[in-house]
């Protein structure tokens, strides 16, 4: 994305499978100027529509704690974390100029704090005397 929020580039993740849904939506709706179109079709989608599909899309998942866009930073920043990428990694992915920043957006899930090994577990310790 060119000049996002505080006139940053910002660089994402394209899965094949979501290109691969981009490709099949762009031949479905054929958009001219905007990819994700408003209402009338001259202008972007609003930041009011993208909430309120937000919200029908936890109302479906039944999710009932409050979800707009921005837990999507969360839940994508704590899933990369959860499957082991590095801080710097999802610090670039995110756009941020300092790890501060994104280490707020890092809520690791308890299974995940429970199911760290210890480095201790991979030495090679022999409990029985010499």
């Amino acid at each position: 994305m060119r000049q996002g929020k505080g006139r940053k580039d910002r660089q994402t993740l394209l899965p094949p499978k979501l290109l691969e849904l981009l490709r099949a939506y762009w031949r479905l709706e054929q958009p001219r100027t905007w990819l994700f179109p408003g209402a009338n079709g001259t202008r972007p989608i609003s930041p009011k529509a993208v909430f309120l599909a937000c919200r029908s899309a936890a109302v479906a998942a039944g999710i009932s704690k409050p979800v707009h866009p921005h837990s999507l930073r969360h839940a994508f920043a704590t899933h990369l974390l959860e499957s082991g990428t590095d801080l710097r990694t999802i610090q670039i992915l995110l756009g941020h100029a300092n790890l501060q920043t994104t280490a707020r957006y890092l809520q690791v899930a308890d299974v995940a704090v429970r199911s760290t090994l210890s480095p201790l577990e991979s030495l090679q310790v022999s409990l029985t005397q010499p």
